[in-house]
Order: C-alpha cells, then structure tokens, then sequence
C-alpha cells in the first residue's frame, strides 16, 4: 500500500502570554502554502491535529484549548519601517477551519522574538544587552506593534523573574505597544457609542460596550447574564447552555459591530469578537487556588 510521503516543515513551538502556537517563517512553508488558501489552511490543521472528534488534539501540536490551538506565519515586512509582517491564524479543534479574522495579543508578545532568531531584524539592530525594539505589522489587523525584546550577550533572553497569571513559571518580561490600534477608520466605538442596548434574541435586552481595539471585544455586565464574574473555565465550557447563550450574544453583537451582515455568517468568523463579562471586585479563588482579595483588584472580567 502507498501513503504519502512526510513533509518537514521547520517550525517552533512558542508560549506568548497565556497562549501557545506553532510559529513558521513563510519561507519555509511548501510553496502551496505561502499564499492564503486551502493548501495553507489544511497544512495548519493537520499541524494542529483538527478537525479532532475527540477534541483532544493528540495527535497533532495543540493543546486542546483555544488558547493552544494556534498558528503564526512571519514574512517579509511588506509596509516601509517595519522588521515584519505578523499572520494569526485561530485553528478550529473539532472543524476543519482557520479563523484569520483577528490578532492574538497573547502570542503577540512571542512575535518580536522569533522574528528575532527568524533572521528578520538587521543584526546591526540587536544590542548586545539590554533590549531590542522589533516593528511588527499585524497583517491580521493592518496595524503596527512595537515590542522591546530582552537581549543579554546577544542573544533573546528567555528567562526572568516575570509572573503571569494563569502561567506556571515566571520569564522574561516583553513589552508590547499596540500602535493605534482602533480598527478600520480608527472608529474604536463601532457603533458610535460607548454603551449600546443589545438585543439578543432568548437572552433579552443587554447593555453593552462594543470595543474594537487590537481585537473586536462585546463587554456586558455579569449580574445581566445570571453571573457573578468570578466564574472558573469549567462553569462555562461545561455548560452547553452557557456556550450557547455566548454564541448567541457573540453573532448579534457582531452584526451590531458591522464586522457581519448576519447571524448566520457568525459561524465563518469564530474567532472574533470576543465576549466578556464584568463585575464588581469581590474575594474569590483562582483556578490555581490563589486567594484573590477584593481589596487587589480593580474590576473581575
């Protein structure tokens, strides 16, 4: 019986913030792939292990989460002033479908690095200590983002003392400007106001900010929604009503936003926007069991 061939394809495995991804250069993808389309896309799932049915990604390199179930492509810069060009792509787990709707901030902050050792920023460029100023443009988002890179002895410097919530262990600290980052017209209020009245069909009339900056976000009060703003990941992704009802206010605010012109197109742009819910600080435990005071914070999101 013949199979296929493997395929080598130089990549690294990379953590920005509280999110992993496979980052490639497009230069190394197979010639099919350095255009967007479906030879791409299908390279990216199967890196990936999607569409999984099990929803485990064994057997591929994500993680089984949204936030590891990623992908970076760096290029050439392609606007004047800048190192490089920045490509996000959002990996469905169980669909065969790459999201390229929106920019990662989490993996935004591994981005000035690869784009470092990637050989994309002039050696002439790279102190021997202190730090490093990469320009990405964010093809996503055509917008620019600016990130001071530790350097010590030449070289990126990956460790630190560094903490971040929801990370197990400290490292270097990176810096990240977001560069006018209202999208479109640099209309950051989509709707032309700071508060809307959203209304969601099975949920009720919600009030809600609408945010597009860096990534189209729908802010809406937790107390609104039956929560209380302290919820842990599994109070949501467990309850398939509560995903649903996300889902639902997540496709009406995108048209609300104008980033769809219906419900239904919601399906085809799954990683944006993002919904969040806020409340009140109060005392709670973190999922890592970390005493969370009131009195240390500003707002639960």
């Amino acid at each position: 019986m013949s199979h296929p061939a493997q395929v080598r394809v130089p990549a690294t495995y990379m953590r920005g913030g509280t999110s992993k991804g496979v980052f490639f250069r497009l230069q190394d993808l197979p010639e099919a792939a350095r255009v967007p389309g479906e030879a791409r896309d299908k390279l990216l799932l199967r890196v990936i292990g999607s569409p999984d049915p099990y929803q485990k990604q064994t057997d591929g390199m994500g993680g089984a989460t949204s936030s590891t179930s990623k992908t970076v492509i760096l290029a050439e810069p392609t606007q004047p002033d800048h190192d490089v060009d920045y490509l996000f792509g959002q990996v469905s787990i169980d669909k065969p479908f790459v999201d390229w709707s929106g920019n990662c901030g989490n993996l935004t902050a591994a981005v000035g690095a690869f784009a470092i050792n990637g050989g994309f920023v002039s050696q002439d460029r790279i102190p021997e200590n202190g730090f490093c100023t990469v320009r990405i443009w964010q093809a996503n988002i055509r917008k620019t983002i600016v990130a001071q890179i530790p350097i010590t002895n030449g070289e990126v410097q990956e460790t630190g003392d560094f903490e971040l919530d929801g990370v197990t262990f400290p490292a270097a600290e990176v810096q990240v400007e977001f560069m006018d980052p209202a999208d479109g017209d640099g209309a950051m209020f989509p709707t032309g106001n700071v508060v809307d009245d959203l209304e969601v069909p099975g949920v009720g009339t919600l009030r809600a900010t609408m945010i597009n900056a860096g990534i189209p976000t729908i802010f809406v009060n937790a107390e609104d929604i039956g929560y209380t703003g302290t919820e842990l990941q599994d109070a949501i992704n467990s309850d398939p009503k509560a995903l649903a009802m996300f889902e639902t206010i997540r496709s009406h605010g995108a048209v609300k936003m104008g980033l769809i012109g219906h419900v239904d197109e919601a399906a085809s742009r799954q990683h944006t926007p993002k919904v969040a819910f806020v409340a009140a600080p109060v005392n709670y435990v973190a999922s890592s069991g970390k005493q969370i005071n009131a009195d240390d914070i500003d707002v639960l999101v």
